[in-house]
Order: structure tokens, then C-alpha cells, then sequence
């Protein structure tokens, strides 16, 4: 029971569209612009660095509040349950942010609001999220490939800390459950960016940049 209340409160503030808000405010409808995706990086190829910046944070911020919300409400503070509530937690986010229901269930991708879940659960998922992150965009300006590579990290460094006992003495069949969402996760990332794994095989891929003009398709 407890799972499903942590979902459904991620899922109620993944709802809120950043990127689909913040374009109304300025004229648009962002689903109708660029690649037509509600997200940060569409947001930054259409309206500019500063938009965008505004979008990446309110979407993290929307997990990071959820998973607050969670810790002082829901989860018993001391029990190593907590670490898989706040995972479902950000489940929800992520899912209300990809599958909102009140936009025909089409909404972004999922990365900024699980960037939120990096943050809030351990300072080393953080900063190796963003480490690696930089570094593939820097290297690529593919945002789709440095997003994907984060999960990647993400989900082989979570099973690395948990089995070494960095997240504190929490009972196997929970670190194992927290795993196999995460793994769940990751598909449903690589699934949202099923089109630009292609373009990417294809060298097809747009890149990115966050100081001089972005191709808008």
C-alpha cells in the first residue's frame, strides 16, 4: 500500500509541465514547436538557454518536492525502506511528467525529473549524474546521449553502492526490488528516446548548444 500511495503522490506533482506552462506564458504551445517534445531540451532549442535552465529546474524541482513530501508524510524515518518509497516516489514524478494524463498522456521524457530522484536520494548518484552528464555532452552536444549514459551509470552505480552497503543495512529483497525499478526505469528512458537512439545510429542526431543558435528540426 505504502508503494502505490508514493507512487500516486509522484505521479500527482510529475503532472505539473513545466516546459508545456512555461511556453503558454510566452504565446506557445511548445507540443507544436521543434521536435514537439515537452521538455528541456526542446524548450532550450526553441525559446533559448534561459527557458530552457527554467524548465530543467521546475522539473527537477517537482521530484525533489514529491520525495520531500514523502519523507516527512509517508516514510518511518531509520527504516531502510525508505531509500525503495523514495524510488517509487520518483516513479511516479517521472511517469506523471512522460504519461499526463490531461495532455493525452504525452508529455517529456522523464530526465530532468529523474535527475531529481539523483539528488535526492544520494550526494554521490548526484554528482556522478552530473559529472557524467557534462562530460558526454561536452565531448558529443548530443543531450540524448549523455541523458542515456547517466541511466546507464545510474543503475550500474546504484547495485554497486547498495551490495557494499553505502545506503546502511537494508534487507536484500529491498535493495533488489529497488534495482529492478530502477532497471524498469532505464527501459522506459531508452524507450522514450527509441527515435533518437536511431538518429544517433544514423549520425543523424541534432546537437545542442547552449550559447549560439539551435537547429530547430
Amino acid at each position: 500500500m505504502s508503494r502505490l500511495v508514493c507512487l500516486l503522490i509522484g505521479y500527482c506533482f510529475g503532472l505539473f509541465q513545466t516546459a508545456y506552462f512555461y511556453g503558454k506564458l510566452k504565446g506557445i504551445d511548445i507540443r507544436t514547436m521543434g521536435s514537439g517534445n515537452a521538455g528541456t531540451t526542446n524548450t532550450l532549442r526553441v525559446l533559448g538557454t534561459k527557458a530552457g535552465f527554467i524548465v530543467l529546474v521546475g522539473d527537477i524541482l517537482k521530484t525533489v518536492l514529491a520525495i520531500a513530501l514523502v519523507r516527512v508524510w509517508v516514510v518511518p524515518h531509520g527504516n531502510g525502506w525508505e531509500y525503495l518509497l523514495v524510488m517509487y516516489t520518483a516513479a511516479g514524478s517521472i511517469l506523471g511528467h512522460n504519461y499526463p494524463f490531461y495532455m493525452q498522456f504525452k508529455g517529456g521524457k522523464g530526465i530532468a525529473a529523474t535527475a531529481g530522484l539523483l539528488f535526492s536520494f544520494h550526494p554521490v548518484l548526484a554528482v556522478t549524474g552530473v559529472a557524467v552528464f557534462l562530460l558526454v555532452f561536452n565531448l558529443t552536444h548530443y543531450v540524448s546521449l549523455g541523458s542515456l549514459t547517466v541511466y546507464a551509470v545510474f543503475l550500474v552505480q546504484l547495485i554497486y553502492m547498495g551490495q557494499n552497503g553505502v545506503f546502511g543495512s537494508v534487507e536484500q529483497v529491498v535493495l533488489t526490488e529497488m534495482y529492478i525499478l530502477t532497471f524498469l526505469l532505464l527501459l522506459m528512458a531508452y524507450w522514450k528516446h527509441r527515435e533518437n537512439i536511431v538518429r544517433l545510429w544514423k549520425k543523424e542526431e541534432r546537437k545542442t548548444y547552449l550559447f549560439k543558435k539551435n537547429q530547430m528540426k
